[in-house]
């Protein structure tokens, strides 16, 4: 099996798609927390618009090589219809929002704050999807939401406004995740990602060229480099292909396998100590997702039932 056909939706241990669509965003999240080990090394060498300079033009050659190779088009007019436009906005400001966060703030705390996200997707969904959602499954979004303010403490003493950051990025891959569903089916996922980090260079070169600062720095450890780019990029063509394969209810819970990742990465490799409001906001966060996902699957299962006893 080809890795094209992988990264599009053919990665085939069952035949069941949300099964698929779990497996594909566990190894997304491993990615990214590697990936987010890097970022924040990387960022005590150079500039977070470096980093992302380096994300962005790293990710645009690696997916235009795979958009290519799978036959895929770069002149496609849908590519700039509104939800699309919207979505790489949102990409590139929830980047933004997430290097920052991870220059300046720990990694634990980040990772814990954005895996927020299929929480306020929930919540955008309900909003301008129409989608149903019965009291039960909001008060776990609610009860995610506090989870969120134990890690902040906007009202602590030692509050950091850095960590505005990392609330930055949960907002904007919210709005990412939730067009992402809504992206022209024909568009393969590395054709999706190209558009993405074509839209994104502009700012990006703005960025470090405003700062004064070199494209490409003397004495950086080019394989650090490499490998950081390389794991982004597979873990964002990971993301995409999870969202578009299976149900989003199914796989957006296990999301929050990056926040165990994230915290094993800053106790170990970073010697982080995170408190005990952020590991009871990380359990409110996981707990309410997993919730969010049981309950999605027995009001399914009641709905089958329901459906097969009216068809005797």
């Amino acid at each position: 099996m080809s890795i094209s056909t992988i990264l599009d939706g053919g990665f085939s241990l069952t035949n069941n798609r949300n099964a698929q669509g779990i497996v594909l965003m566990v190894l997304s999240m491993a990615a990214f927390a590697l990936t987010d080990t890097l970022v924040k090394q990387m960022s005590t060498i150079i500039s977070p618009a470096q980093v992302l300079f380096f994300l962005i033009g790293g990710g645009l050659i690696v997916f235009t090589s795979i958009a290519r190779f799978q036959g895929g088009t770069l002149l496609d007019p849908k590519a700039f219809v509104p939800v699309l436009l919207l979505r790489y906005l949102a990409e590139v400001i929830g980047m933004v929002g997430m290097v920052m966060a991870l220059a300046n703030a720990p990694i634990s705390t980040v990772g814990a704050i954005t895996q927020a996200t299929p929480l306020l997707a929930a919540v955008g969904a309900v909003l301008f999807l129409g989608e149903r959602v019965s009291w039960r499954r909001w008060s776990a979004i609610i009860v995610g939401f506090i989870g969120v303010l134990f890690i902040v403490q906007p009202g602590a003493a030692g509050f950091e406004l850095t960590i505005l950051w990392a609330v930055l990025a949960l907002v904007a891959f919210s709005i990412r995740d939730l067009t992402t569903s809504m992206t022209p089916s024909h568009m393969s996922s590395a054709t999706l990602a190209t558009f993405t980090m074509i839209a994104a260079m502009p700012f990006v070169i703005g960025w470090v060229a405003f700062n004064g600062e070199s494209f490409f720095p003397t004495g950086l450890n080019w394989i650090t480099v490499l490998t950081m780019v390389g794991l982004g990029s597979f873990g964002y063509m990971l993301l995409i292909a999870s969202l578009r394969m299976a149900e989003v209810s199914a796989v957006m819970p296990f999301r929050y396998t990056r926040i165990i990742f994230l915290l094993v990465v800053g106790i170990v490799v970073f010697e982080e100590r995170p408190g005990v409001s952020t590991y009871f906001g990380a359990t409110l966060i996981i707990l309410s997702g997993l919730y969010m996902m049981w309950r999605e699957q027995q009001i399914k299962r009641q709905a089958a039932a329901s459906a097969k006893h009216e068809s005797h």
